[in-house]
């Protein structure tokens, strides 16, 4: 789905650096060095980028209009 706006242990505010870190891991950075880069330094809030799953695009079109 879509990422966290906050850490869900610390509540450090996260979801406004997903993009960079998705495009530099994309590009082929390794993501420990983007994720230091980023200043993302606590290690929870590093398991929300880690094991973030990245679903939207994949349920995206399952979803219905539903008329009430």
């Amino acid at each position: 789905m879509l990422i966290p706006v906050r850490c869900w242990s610390c509540g450090k505010v996260i979801a406004h650096v997903y993009e960079q870190y998705k495009q530099s891991v994309a590009d082929g950075e390794d993501s420990q060095k983007v994720l230091d880069d980023l200043g993302i330094e606590r290690y929870c809030c590093r398991r929300m980028f880690v094991g973030h799953v990245d679903l939207i695009d994949d349920i995206g079109p399952f979803s219905i209009a539903r008329e009430f």
